[in-house]
């Protein structure tokens, strides 16, 4: 066993919690550096970032993602790497179950202005990028819109379903269960450990009806197959659906991402 291997194990072995949120961690950190189409990005720091260096920003964010993952990479490998054919099918059919109850923007109507005015915008999803490489105002050329599109499906197909699962069931699901939460078997969870699956994503996400379905659908595949990799393999199935649609249908689709 290499040098490296070797330290980073020993660092996994300590901190039981560096597989589960350094990843997370560093994709979120780095989000924020992220501009939407009506906030510069890092302004927070001090920093002006246009929505046109959106794609700069995304590219490093993974990145700097991808970093940590390789760091964890023995803690990931310590969860049996297998695939259930159920999590295939949930995959598939949660492709198409997101983008029909996203679609609508239900939430953005009707919730969204009414939190917002009673104090509590924080509840609220947020707001997606929605950047369209394609688009002429994202200066762009051809070839490096369809560059940062390979990035952006990497990300979204990749990376996000792979630190989302881990830090979600593999680390917060568990913590709420036992004070040893790394002895915890992967796929056992208490009542309110699947308030909370459902929950946070729904507070993370944009499109809270699709989310609460979608994660609850996932937390039963968990419940179901007690392993990781079948929940991240739906996560990726589902999110490569989810790109494909808003590529194919373009225009306002492109806020789906």
């Amino acid at each position: 066993m290499s040098s490296n291997s070797n330290w980073r194990t020993t660092l996994i072995e300590k901190q039981h919690w560096i597989t589960f949120l350094l990843p997370f961690l560093v994709f979120m950190l780095a989000g924020t550096l992220e501009p939407t189409p009506t906030k510069l990005g890092g302004q927070d720091i001090g920093l002006a970032i246009p929505y046109t260096n959106y794609s700069l920003v995304y590219a490093a964010k993974i990145a700097l993602t991808l970093a940590a993952v390789a760091i964890v990479w023995p803690g990931y490998r310590s969860f049996p790497l297998r695939l259930s054919w159920t999590a295939i099918v949930v995959g598939v059919v949660g492709g198409p179950l997101w983008i029909g109850l996203a679609m609508p923007g239900w939430e953005r109507l009707y919730a969204w202005p009414l939190l917002r005015q009673i104090g509590l915008a924080f509840l609220t999803g947020g707001e997606r990028t929605g950047f369209n490489p394609f688009d002429p105002t994202s200066s762009l050329s051809t070839g490096w819109a369809w560059g940062f599109l390979s990035v952006r499906f990497l990300g979204l197909v990749v990376v996000v379903p792979v630190i989302e699962e881990f830090f979600l069931r593999g680390f917060v699901m568990r913590l709420v269960m036992e004070r040893d939460w790394w002895e915890v078997p992967f796929g056992k969870a208490s009542t309110l450990a699947i308030v909370l699956g459902t929950v946070l994503p729904v507070l993370s996400h944009p499109e809270w009806i699709a989310a609460a379905v979608w994660f609850s659908m996932i937390t039963w595949l968990m419940l179901r197959t007690r392993n990781i990799w079948d929940c991240v393999a739906a996560h990726a199935i589902t999110n490569l659906i989810l790109g494909g649609y808003v590529v194919v249908r373009g225009g306002e689709a492109w806020q789906m991402m």
